[in-house]
């Protein structure tokens, strides 16, 4: 009729199904793996052989050599020892934070990986009163500087790891950050922790063990 108006239909728009743009990251991602451990996997392969490389020229040099260690670059086993047995334990102890953390034990956690924080400082603490005790520098002699790059290169693993542990601590203080679902940052940390553990094992029987023979 004229004069008369037609009104546009009504949009009815139900708010409670988001948009597609406001799907969740979680959803986002379904069907996709987690490919942080394995980025993580393969960067600890690629240190292995930094240092298996440093491993072969040590023993190409000691094989090469009349006596080793030098006269006047000895090392002392008992503070060694006793960083390892401290060292090789936290591996122990950041597990122990794992299994916490898998049964949801958020609290567990925090426990025992702040416990590995405290060993690996320890033995950073051990590492660097050894430095400074031993009566002789990197430029001494092949063996002191073989000693040094060694046990140097694997201390800077062990604060890197120390930080991703502390890293872990730091997060886990906001609820529901870690659960018994959502734990790949733990597992991060506790396999790379386990790295620094075997290779200080090698470390410790190339450069404090075989060297008493």
């Amino acid at each position: 009729m004229q004069g008369s108006t037609v009104n546009p239909p009504e949009v009815i728009v139900n708010s409670s199904v988001p948009p597609a743009t406001a799907v969740s990251t979680e959803h986002a991602h379904e069907g996709h793996g987690d490919f942080r451990v394995l980025g993580l996997l393969t960067f600890l392969i690629s240190e292995s052989l930094m240092f298996g490389a440093l491993f072969a020229t040590y023993l190409i040099l000691r094989g090469g050599a009349e006596v080793w260690p030098p006269e006047g670059t000895e090392v002392e086993l008992f503070l060694p020892t006793i960083n390892t047995i401290i060292l090789v334990s936290s591996s122990f102890v950041i597990h122990m934070g794992d299994t916490a953390i898998k049964k949801n034990d958020v609290k567990g956690m925090r426990l025992w990986y702040a416990i590995t924080a405290i060993m690996g400082a320890i033995f950073l603490g051990g590492q660097a009163y050894e430095y400074l005790t031993l009566g002789y520098g990197l430029t001494t002699n092949i063996f002191s500087n073989c000693f040094y790059m060694m046990t140097g290169f694997h201390g800077l693993h062990v604060f890197v790891g120390l930080l991703l542990i502390l890293g872990v601590l730091w997060r886990s203080r906001r609820p529901g950050h870690y659960s018994n679902t959502k734990h790949t940052g733990i597992e991060m940390a506790e396999i790379y922790w386990h790295f620094v553990d075997i290779i200080w094992v090698i470390l410790f029987t190339l450069l404090y063990i075989m060297t008493q023979f």
